[in-house]
């Protein structure tokens, strides 16, 4: 019987995913990484071996731009593992113009919060299961930047945009990370599951990847050393694994020593939460889940 905690991670092929991956290696964990490449989750699978020998690490291939993919990845999970100890949603674009997905959504308010949403909930029961269980979001402070906040207007809107906007709009997609992980929080109170986010700092891995110029900025950043990932990192896995968290759930924290952040406003309020809940129920089951 493998007596190695179970953590299921997404976005751990690059950036503050990988690195995130390596430390629970070594922290002797049996890993499951939700990646879009196979080739890209051998590539992993090789390093952590290198640095954690005998880690077990097991890949489910899924496209998060497509819910229905992202449902089906996660029914795929729940099916392999007897128990699931931590979920760490961390996978995100930063799209510097508009891209539609086949569901018919913008983008970066697919991958970045419907994707979370859809498996968080196909896994809950499994979650519920396996208590005490643990569930890590990655958002962003630069949520305090989002604007506003409109459920039914943001989750549906698909009109075009550029650099400047795009910036905005993709603190929007975190900031609905908070208000999810918040409003699932309670959702899960009694059940032994508690959900957490952080706001990982500037990191310049994989800065601006559509963005010109983007490679030659992220080395003169390393060189700086300015916006190191493994601060960032090491907050995902502070949440995810030590004791200290074990019974704290809806908070929000700080790469800063993990300290403890409000939800900006406009989706401090617990109404707000419950609103932009039920109207991502509603549209998943309208626009994508009732076709099958």
């Amino acid at each position: 019987m493998n007596s190695r905690p179970v953590v299921v991670i997404t976005g751990a092929t690059n950036g503050l995913g990988a690195l995130a991956a390596l430390d629970l290696a070594r922290l002797g964990v049996h890993l499951g990484i939700v990646a879009r490449s196979q080739t890209k989750v051998d590539e992993r699978r090789r390093e952590i071996e290198q640095v954690a020998p005998g880690t077990p690490v097991d890949s489910f291939i899924a496209d998060l731009t497509s819910m229905g993919d992202v449902r089906r990845a996660g029914q795929q999970i729940d099916a392999f593992y007897e128990r699931i100890d931590v979920l760490i949603n961390n996978a995100g674009v930063h799209a510097f113009s508009q891209r539609i997905t086949p569901d018919g959504f913008s983008e970066m308010t697919a991958v970045n919060y419907l994707a979370p949403w859809v498996l968080t909930n196909t896994l809950r029961d499994k979650l519920v299961a396996s208590a005490p269980a643990r569930v890590v979001t990655v958002a962003s402070e630069g949520a305090r930047w989002a604007g506003s906040i409109d459920p039914a207007h943001d989750l549906t809107s698909t009109a075009s945009y550029g650099r400047r906007q795009a910036m905005t709009l993709y603190f929007r997609s975190k900031l609905m990370d908070i208000m999810f992980s918040q409003e699932l929080g309670r959702r899960l109170a009694g059940t032994g599951v508690t959900a957490n986010c952080c706001d990982p700092g500037f990191n310049t891995t994989g800065l601006g990847r559509d963005l010109p110029l983007a490679g030659k900025l992220e080395r003169l950043l390393h060189a700086l050393r300015i916006g190191d990932p493994r601060r960032g990192a090491g907050i995902i896995v502070r949440l995810a694994t030590d004791p200290a968290f074990a019974e704290t759930t809806a908070g929000y924290f700080s790469v800063k020593d993990a300290a403890p952040l409000l939800c900006p406003e406009p989706g401090r309020s617990k109404g707000i939460q419950a609103d932009l809940w039920a109207t991502t129920s509603s549209l998943l089951d309208r626009v994508v889940f009732s076709a099958g």
